[in-house]
């Protein structure tokens, strides 16, 4: 395999529980291999034509190309927000054993 079927996906969520919920089940259903939760962000976006702030936590998840759909469609169920931010990255490179490590933990059981 190549560097590319491990993926690096960014979300944000409103607060701690939220981060936990998510986090618990991506890593406990094995769509991630990890899931680091980062410290407080303000975000500023356009929501239905105004201008808003918000405090996030922003999320990285770590998984595989393969468990990437899988892992989108219960991260919606999951996610509190209407529009939540799911950006998939491709990772171009990385360190051979970690990425390893993200395939086998995100293999499905069996």
């Amino acid at each position: 395999m190549d560097d590319t079927d491990v993926m690096l996906v960014v979300t944000t969520v409103p607060d701690a529980e939220a981060a936990r919920r998510v986090a618990e089940a991506l890593v406990g259903e094995r769509l991630a291999a990890c899931v680091t939760v980062l410290g407080a962000a303000r975000s500023t976006y356009r929501w239905q034509g105004a201008v808003e702030s918000a405090d996030e936590l922003p999320l990285l998840v770590k998984t595989t190309a393969s468990r990437w759909p899988a892992l989108r469609e219960r991260l919606r169920a999951l996610h509190p927000y209407d529009v939540p931010e799911m950006l998939a990255l491709r990772a171009a490179d990385g360190w051979p054993a970690y990425l390893d490590w993200v395939r086998g933990e995100t293999a499905p059981p069996g």
